[in-house]
């Protein structure tokens, strides 16, 4: 059964906490993307049968959180985060991040790097509004945000369309994580398919290359594609949660 988090900002987040041994591990999932996808799901089937705690949660805007997603930026998210890590959690934990997830997962790294065992970044998408997304749009988009605060864009996912304001690029800005020091004192796993079509392998290796890490190892598939969902690639992140528990 669902149940929700009261924020200090006054956002209602919606979760589904297992609880077991340690450390557990915390889904962090992807841009307008929701805590009952197919990743999630499977790893929370995982972990209950490792006996395993183990937490999944919409952020704010997304799936059955308050709020609406256009009305959110990825400090928000972040912010939704670290409360979910906070509040819902005990000790050190494993965070799986997706896509910006995985941005999602560095910021809360930077800011609470005890708190963090082990990073398992899935299609990680650091940066991305700065990085990808801006320069990914025509200059008609870019002028429509500036003008009138926000433009929309058409989900392959889906039939509901990304809607892209103002401040979510503005506060991308503050957020970013590959242009200062970046010290992840714990071991990070990176997997990246090779047909992923939201994120360039380029930006796997620009993380591993930033970085400050002891442990850290990138894994391409070949022909793997962004939602890397497959019953081998689900099995490569169970894979990656057990390397680093110890």
């Amino acid at each position: 059964m669902v149940e929700y988090l009261d924020t200090s900002a006054g956002r209602k987040l919606a979760y589904h906490k297992t609880n077991g041994k340690g450390p557990g591990v915390v889904f962090l999932g992807g841009f307008m993307s929701d805590m009952s996808g197919t990743k999630a799901i499977h790893l929370e089937d995982w972990a209950r049968s490792q006996g395993r705690a183990f937490l999944r949660f919409d952020y704010s805007g997304h799936g059955e959180s308050s709020g609406a997603f256009a009305d959110g930026c990825i400090g928000d998210w972040a912010e939704d985060a670290l409360e979910a890590l906070s509040k819902l959690t005990e000790g050190p934990q494993i965070l799986v991040g997706s896509s910006m997830g995985g941005w999602i997962a560095l910021l809360l790294a930077r800011k609470l790097p005890k708190r963090v065992h082990a990073l398992v970044g899935v299609a990680a998408a650091p940066d991305f509004t700065e990085d990808s997304m801006w320069p990914g749009l025509t200059d008609a988009q870019r002028a429509e945000i500036l003008e009138q605060g926000q433009t929309s864009l058409p989900n392959s996912y889906d039939d509901t369309p990304y809607i892209l304001t103002r401040r979510l690029f503005e506060d991308g800005k503050a957020q970013l994580v590959l242009r200062t020091a970046l010290d992840l004192p714990f071991p990070v796993r990176l997997m990246q398919g090779t047909r992923d079509e939201a994120v360039e392998i380029s930006v796997p290796l620009r993380l591993c290359e930033h970085a400050t890490c002891p442990d850290l190892r990138l894994t391409l598939v070949k022909d793997a594609d962004h939602r890397f969902s497959t019953p081998e690639c689900l099995g490569m992140i169970t894979a990656a949660i057990s390397e680093v528990s110890q």
